[in-house]
């Protein structure tokens, strides 16, 4: 199992209600990215981390972890807002290079910074559902919310494929390493390819096999997946309510 999956079904909120916590996401998700205020997206962020390491068990350093992949990106791409190569120097500082200035001001540094605390925000909010909701458990909401069964048997299949796919892919690096198939630069190049080109031939194969065997099984055009229900809790729709009554008047 992927490592979100692992901690998804240790998660002490995984027999919570997954529609609550699914709206909850969602509707933050929504007010956090439409408001694009930096105290917003504070409240996020503190908020979904909270719920998630604490409530949830989540280790804090693993969380933390997380977050800094998609941080990582959010600090590259945000630095092309923020910076600015002119002739004339800008107020927040400004390091001459030749008779240009590598410069910027306040006003794209606090937008930089407002938008990076936005994203992260909006972020940690598909964290919180992934880390506390099984996949099943989101597909199940989605189709009460008749979302195409079309769109949800493909998401099922994915999610499926994504673990024969690693699982697949592990074993074939194991099998090269064990043969000395990335003992230098360029032998773990051809390594690659050669595990991208079987990857991509099996996955074919058992793409094939799969449907044979649904069609096997009196496959009808739908996916029946058990579910297990637990009743929501009105304690807890109230709490999420008000948080996001809260929410959007910080946002006004």
């Amino acid at each position: 199992m992927i490592t979100i999956d692992k901690m998804c079904y240790h998660s002490k909120l995984r027999y919570e209600n997954a529609g609550e916590k699914f709206a909850f996401a969602v509707i933050t998700l929504l007010i956090c990215v439409m408001s694009r205020s930096a105290a917003v997206a504070g409240i996020v962020l503190a908020v979904t981390g909270v719920l998630t390491v604490w409530k949830g068990g989540i280790p804090v350093a693993r969380y933390v972890r997380f977050l800094t992949v998609p941080l990582a990106f959010l600090i590259l791409s945000t630095a092309a807002i923020m910076f600015n190569i002119r002739r004339t120097p800008l107020d927040l500082f400004a390091l001459p290079i030749g008779g240009w200035y590598l410069t910027a001001s306040s006003h794209s540094f606090f937008y930089a910074v407002s938008l990076v605390l936005t994203a992260l925000a909006a972020v940690s909010c598909l964290y919180f559902l992934s880390f506390t909701t099984p996949m099943p458990d989101i597909l199940q909401v989605l189709r009460r919310l008749h979302c195409p069964k079309l769109m949800i048997e493909m998401m099922l299949l994915i999610y499926r494929f994504i673990f024969i796919l690693l699982d697949t892919a592990s074993a074939i690096s194991t099998s090269q390493d064990c043969r000395m198939g990335n003992r230098d630069y360029k032998t773990s190049l051809k390594s690659f390819g050669m595990l991208g080109s079987v990857l991509m031939i099996r996955a074919v194969s058992r793409s094939g096999k799969l449907y044979d065997s649904m069609e096997a099984r009196c496959y009808d055009g739908t996916i029946r997946v058990l579910s297990e229900n637990h009743p929501p809790k009105k304690k807890v729709i109230a709490g999420i309510v008000c948080f996001e009554l809260l929410l959007f008047s910080f946002a006004l």
